[in-house]
């Protein structure tokens, strides 16, 4: 049976708007933000940078991590995000 890897991973607008969200195909749901379906958030508030992600190898794991950050403050996140990414550069460019 092959391993899925699964990832939580937050989304961001040059204005830095946040969208959280999990999956089990990093590259694959980057790519659908960036193309912006019509009429989505990520469309609607241009949120076209892979800020932070995490990866996880149990969904329920991820789920539950999804849920963890969703939960939190705007710094909470921010500061998350900076833990690993203080340039805030685009780490599906990597």
């Amino acid at each position: 049976m092959r391993h899925h890897n699964y990832y939580v991973y937050i989304m961001s607008s040059l204005s830095r708007t946040l969208y959280t969200g999990v999956t089990n195909d990093l590259e694959r749901r980057v790519g659908e933000h960036q193309e912006g379906k019509p009429g989505s958030f990520t469309a609607r508030y241009q949120v076209k940078q892979l800020a932070y992600f995490e990866e996880f190898s149990d969904i329920n794991q991820a789920i539950a991590r999804e849920k963890e950050i969703k939960s939190m403050t705007r710094s909470q996140k921010i500061k998350l995000i900076e833990s690993i990414n203080p340039e805030w550069q685009d780490l599906s460019q990597a």
